[in-house]
């Protein structure tokens, strides 16, 4: 436990440090085939409760809000918690991926853009039924992650986990999800030049 412990600070320590210079690096980046995939797979009727986990700070939020959900974010840092209330209006919560306390049945959808592979692989089994346990019986979880051979480790001050797409679904079956689809990302090159893997899981309806 110790050893997560240490993983996620010193993650979130470099994002705390490179707040807006990842703000300034991001704002503008298109992901709306993303945000798209994760409301089009929801079947309650609008508008929908959103839960942004790993929401920096508020990109997607502020998109959310505009178009008329409401849109909570969550991130650990604090530095990010500041700046997505600021930039979206929204409620945002502190919360540490390893720790996460959040309200059951809550959420239409959960929306995890480019949060997931910080996520040590022998922590993410709890993470997900944290997840699982949040969304609302037929709601859905949306996920995008850098792709790779199911190795994991440090890349500067940052953990990640590289799962492919088997080893990933072994993962978000195994809590309870069932696949709807999934894709790489970006749009339109080959495979090799497209290093995101997304995907979008139901909690099912039943639960």
């Amino acid at each position: 436990m110790d050893q997560l412990h240490d993983i996620a600070q010193r993650t979130l320590a470099h994002y705390q440090d490179n707040a807006r210079e990842f703000f300034n690096g991001t704002v503008g980046h298109d992901v709306s085939q993303n945000i798209a995939a994760l409301l089009g797979a929801i079947e309650a009727p609008a508008p929908y409760t959103i839960l942004d986990l790993g929401c920096g700070p508020g990109r997607d939020l502020k998109t959310l809000k505009g178009m008329g959900h409401r849109a909570i974010g969550l991130d650990g840092a604090g530095r990010f918690v500041e700046m997505a209330r600021d930039y979206s209006g929204c409620e945002v919560w502190h919360q540490n991926l390893l720790h996460l306390e959040l309200p059951a049945s809550m959420f239409d959808g959960i929306y995890a853009n480019a949060v997931l592979f910080h996520v040590p692989s022998q922590a993410l089994a709890h993470v997900l039924k944290r997840l699982f346990d949040a969304i609302k019986p037929g709601g859905v979880l949306f996920s995008s992650n850098p792709r790779g051979h199911n190795q994991e480790g440090w890349n500067g001050e940052r953990y990640g986990s590289y799962h492919d797409y088997d080893s990933w679904a072994r993962f978000v079956t195994a809590a309870g999800f069932a696949p709807l689809h999934h894709y790489y990302r970006p749009e339109g090159l080959p495979r090799d030049q497209q290093p995101w893997l997304a995907s979008v899981w139901r909690k099912p309806a039943e639960c």
